[in-house]
């Protein structure tokens, strides 16, 4: 995620807003997880995975909207 930002405005935010930086964590722990269990090291069932990877979007979702946010106002 803003793969396409540059990185060190990226921690910028990060360390400016506690928030974003606790969702962005949240969203890679959820990345992670999502990811082992579609290759098969994490157990999980077919519902809890849709269930971490519509909270895994809607985290993705409001980063977006807080990254956005945050760069119309600085422009």
């Amino acid at each position: 995620m803003f793969e396409d930002q540059q990185r060190d405005a990226v921690e910028a935010f990060m360390k400016a807003d506690a928030e974003f930086r606790r969702l962005y964590q949240h969203h890679k722990e959820l990345d992670s997880k999502v990811h082992d269990a579609e290759i098969g090291v994490l157990p999980i069932d077919d519902v809890t995975l849709l269930g971490m990877k519509k909270e895994k979007l809607y985290a993705k979702e409001k980063l977006q909207r807080m990254w956005d946010s945050r760069t119309h106002h600085i422009n």
